[in-house]
């Protein structure tokens, strides 16, 4: 059980947050070491949580959550513990400060080590049932975190859907971005059990201005005109929680992930104009269909481009100015036994200020998208992610659990 653990663990684990700070086991680490490791470290703590509007990594491992005690202080506790060891393995450290002691099982599992910060983020999220009768929170529960409403084309596994919480880790090294989610579910044993993951090996959107934009596994540039991290205006209006959301929230935002497997052979045998007119871009430059460029203007009134393609009915002109921050990545995770065929697509995520956003677009798509004769919708759950977290006693979710019932 998770207060056996703690007590094994001493002083060091009931620390908090401040134990970021503490240099623990760094075995083969010196103080040049750290100094070479620390410009690919993201900071921690900010206004925000990071994996947002963080510059997106090459690699992710994204994990729901199940809690399977009532105990509302156990999350309470649990959500403290990963705080701390998430500002500590986003520093390149391990997860958990500790001498070692052969005759314990270690504090950490070891296969980060020497490895650094690898600009590693790890973002947590509380999905809509954390807020049942278990933990006295239905009051506090914000009215846009509901279950996603059964969309146009779900073909929805419940085992890989929702989830009490979540664990988004990013990095540009996989083994870092496993090792993140690996150390919270051993720290959560007793606590919470893991429901699903995924494993994301290519970004599939871009973040930031100083980012290329990646092609998918369709081949195509994707994200071109996705939110950005300097447009600060945007992601205010768009993808932050403001006043409107309860005080805890305030700062934060919504998760919507979403598992979209290709029918990668039935898309191969597609001719190149008919994959181009699905898209709406050329699949050389990336250029909006009728343009020579990716970056040109999507002009949806000069006809070039198709009533149903992908690029126009997403458009925010279409969409009554909606938009969401992507932030998704490719996956495969070998083949479909009865098809033989490659079970292979993205793994969508997005950020935005209410989930209804997500909801108003993908009606639009799922309803007269050209996509959907190459894709199918296998997975879905939303999150409301608390803001970051300001100092070394702060922990996620901290304004929700202390706020007066």
């Amino acid at each position: 059980m998770a207060l056996t653990r703690r007590a094994l663990l001493g002083a060091g684990a009931a620390s908090g947050i401040a134990a970021a700070g503490i240099a623990g086991y760094e075995i083969g680490a010196s103080s040049s070491d750290e100094e070479a490791v620390a410009g690919t470290a993201v900071p921690f703590t900010g206004r925000h949580q990071a994996g947002i509007a963080t510059p997106a990594q090459d690699r992710l491992h994204f994990a729901a959550f199940d809690v399977v005690v009532d105990d509302r202080r156990s999350v309470q506790e649990l959500l403290r513990e990963w705080t701390a060891a998430a500002a500590r393995m986003t520093a390149g450290r391990p997860a958990e400060p500790s001498a070692p002691n052969a005759l314990l099982p270690p504090t950490d599992t070891g296969e980060a080590m020497g490895l650094g910060p690898s600009q590693l983020t790890v973002t947590i999220g509380l999905g809509p049932p954390l807020f049942d009768h278990r933990f006295g929170l239905a009051s506090a529960r914000p009215a846009p975190l509901q279950p996603l409403p059964l969309l146009p084309g779900d073909e929805l596994d419940p085992e890989r859907s929702g989830g009490d919480l979540c664990v988004q880790a990013c990095a540009n090294d996989p083994q870092v971005a496993f090792h993140a989610v690996r150390n919270l579910a051993r720290i959560g044993r007793g606590t919470v059990v893991m429901r699903w993951s995924q494993l994301g090996f290519g970004r599939t959107s871009t973040t930031s201005r100083s980012q290329s934009t990646p092609r998918n596994l369709m081949g195509f540039k994707d994200g071109t005109n996705n939110l950005k991290a300097e447009d600060g205006a945007a992601l205010s209006r768009h993808v932050w929680v403001g006043s409107e959301g309860p005080a805890w929230l305030r700062d934060g935002s919504f998760v919507v992930t979403r598992r979209i497997r290709m029918l990668i052979e039935t898309w191969d045998r597609a001719s190149l104009q008919d994959q181009q007119e699905t898209i709406g871009r050329t699949k050389t430059a990336g250029a909006p269909m009728g343009e020579r460029h990716e970056h040109d203007p999507v002009d949806l009134r000069s006809g070039a481009i198709p009533a149903d393609a992908h690029i126009r009915l997403a458009a925010p002109d279409t969409n009554r100015g909606v938009r969401i921050l992507r932030r998704g990545y490719s996956f495969t995770d070998g083949f479909d036994d009865e098809l033989g065929q490659l079970d292979a697509g993205l793994f969508f995520i997005a950020y935005q200020r209410d989930p209804q956003q997500f909801v108003e677009l993908q009606r639009r798509l799922g309803a007269n998208d050209a996509l959907n004769e190459y894709i199918k919708h296998t997975s879905s759950a939303v999150f409301a992610v608390p803001p970051g977290v300001r100092s070394g006693t702060d922990w996620i979710g901290r304004g929700l659990f202390e706020a007066p019932n």
